[in-house]
């Protein structure tokens, strides 16, 4: 619609299949996990040559275009908290429900601290999500499943991505209250390595990965970073 206004538009893709496939009028693609668009966190410069790139895509002429970040120095180290085929696992203590009861106590006293929280997509109160890991149980083994608190209009795919992103987000701001000097590396590292809750996304994102539904597959990509 803008373009059809006379207002050309560039955009950062993180997926870079799913953008060829889209073809939007201009698009940077960067070698960052989703959540980092822009590369390291507290990297400035780094995140103006990626803003800088975006922005020369408006000199090329002809439309789609799609063009790589050009920066090597973007690959030369970690740009962002590690994906989870990047952590060893180790057997978690206790089951995913009773992990989540127990870490959803630090989360309410992060919550009355804080004031706010990144939990919420699912639109489902934390006191509910032992519901969603028996939930995204069932996805991993393959079950159909489904909830009844799925939002109308959101599809079963992106409410299952919902529900990973919500009990993550729930995960990291326990972790920061219990230990505030927690960095994402180390998060990631105990998160995808030691929690039940990070292996069972991992299942789920094993099985959605060899679904026949692209909209499924698609959800697989990123539901385990």
């Amino acid at each position: 619609m803008l373009e059809a206004a006379g207002l050309p538009t560039t955009s950062i893709s993180l997926v870079r299949e799913h953008t060829a496939q889209v073809q939007p009028p201009r698009a940077l693609f960067v070698p960052f996990p989703f959540g980092h668009p822009f590369g390291r966190p507290n990297d400035p410069d780094l995140q103006h040559r990626v803003l800088g790139a975006a922005l020369d895509l408006f000199a090329e002429r002809g439309c789609p275009v799609l063009r790589d970040f050009p920066d090597e120095a973007a690959a030369a180290g970690p740009a962002a908290p590690l994906q989870a085929s990047q952590v060893e696992t180790a057997p978690a203590a206790e089951d995913a429900a009773a992990e989540t009861t127990r870490l959803r106590r630090y989360h309410e006293q992060w919550l009355q601290r804080e004031g706010h929280t990144a939990v919420g997509l699912t639109r489902i109160p934390p006191q509910r999500f032992r519901g969603v890991i028996r939930f995204l149980e069932a996805v991993a083994a393959g079950d159909e499943a489904d909830m009844r608190e799925r939002p109308e209009g959101v599809p079963l795919p992106l409410f299952i991505r919902y529900c990973a992103d919500d009990l993550k987000a729930m995960y990291f701001e326990a972790r920061l209250l219990q230990q505030p000097q927690t960095t994402g590396e180390a998060f990631a590292r105990w998160f995808w390595g030691e929690t039940a809750t990070g292996q069972l996304i991992r299942r789920v994102k094993e099985r959605l990965d060899v679904s026949e539904d692209p909209a499924m597959k698609a959800i697989a990509y990123g539901i385990a970073r």
